[in-house]
């Protein structure tokens, strides 16, 4: 099986140490996508912005890729409080298509970059 490497140019380059996905015949494989902007810089705002910087860069990697949400099968969420559940899923409801992936949301002790939420996706192509 062949595994194909995937970057977007629209997110911050961290080639060095990881792929933003990786591809293998029919899924998608996506690495964690953190609320950076393009030059690596956290975006400003809460967990409502940081839980759109992280959609917007997992649906840049999905086009890199020859995909879209809407082939997005499965999402993991990690938040830094359980607290912002209601807030990121006010987001998360809002600029996913529907029906919506299947999804996990756990609480996780720390993030990279002490960050308040991470999000990672498997989809179809």
């Amino acid at each position: 099986m062949s595994v194909q490497k995937i970057n977007s140019e629209k997110n911050p380059n961290f080639s060095h140490i990881l792929s933003h996905a990786t591809k293998v015949p029919g899924l998608i494989f996506l690495s964690g996508q953190v609320p950076v902007d393009q030059t690596g810089a956290i975006v400003p705002g809460g967990i409502k912005e940081h839980a759109a910087q992280c959609i917007a860069n997992l649906g840049n990697v999905l086009e890199a890729a020859g995909s879209s949400w809407d082939k997005v099968v499965k999402v993991n969420v990690y938040l830094k409080n359980m607290d912002d559940f209601g807030a990121m899923n006010e987001v998360y409801e809002k600029l996913l298509p529907t029906p919506k992936p299947a999804r996990t949301c756990i609480q996780a002790a720390k993030l990279p970059n002490d960050v308040d939420v991470e999000m990672e996706a498997i989809a179809t192509y």
